[in-house]
């Protein structure tokens, strides 16, 4: 088993950062006030068969936003946590509630508010275009960028370390049916 399978062999919860990890940190206003994110679809897929495989996907974010609201409802996260800093103010309340230790889970920051949480938890990971500040904290540097599949690919080293692939193309095969 190599170092990334042993990194990600105990996750027991994902939790995500939002802005900068599953869009690419960028905030559209239309002249409405209204608000517009882009995500990718291959996150979105990614986190709602990781929860179908049992291990649940909580959204941490800064900024409450109802398209946030509504993309969590898309993937079938867990619980969308809003408008929260410190994020690391949220820990403790998290373990309690979904009966995990720090130690067992992975946290996906982008910027210098979460690395409080990165310095607490068992894996923490960012994007590739993350600050270097940031990076430091990080046990994991995705090869993707925030918004170009790097929740995937952290989602993806999740399901090889703890062989789920063949429980993730089931789950796929009876979608279609």
């Amino acid at each position: 088993m190599n170092y990334k399978n042993n990194l990600f062999k105990n996750v027991k919860l994902l939790i995500l950062d939002v802005d900068g990890v599953l869009t690419r940190g960028e905030i559209i206003y239309d002249d409405k006030g209204r608000e517009f994110k882009v995500f990718n679809v291959q996150d979105g897929l990614g986190v709602s068969l990781l929860g179908k495989a049992g291990i649940k996907t909580i959204l941490l974010t800064a900024r409450d936003s109802a398209v946030v609201h509504r993309r969590a409802k898309d993937m079938r996260v867990s619980e969308v946590i809003a408008g929260v800093l410190p994020k690391e103010s949220v820990l403790a309340s998290i373990c309690a509630k979904y009966k995990v230790k720090p130690k067992d889970i992975c946290f996906v920051g982008d910027d210098l508010i979460d690395v409080g949480l990165m310095e607490r938890i068992g894996v923490p990971a960012t994007v590739s275009d993350a600050p270097k500040a940031v990076k430091k904290y990080a046990s994991y540097v995705t090869k993707r960028g925030g918004g170009k599949g790097a929740v995937r690919e952290i989602i993806e080293l999740i399901w090889q370390a703890q062989h789920l692939e063949d429980r993730i193309l089931k789950i796929v095969k009876n979608l279609a049916k």
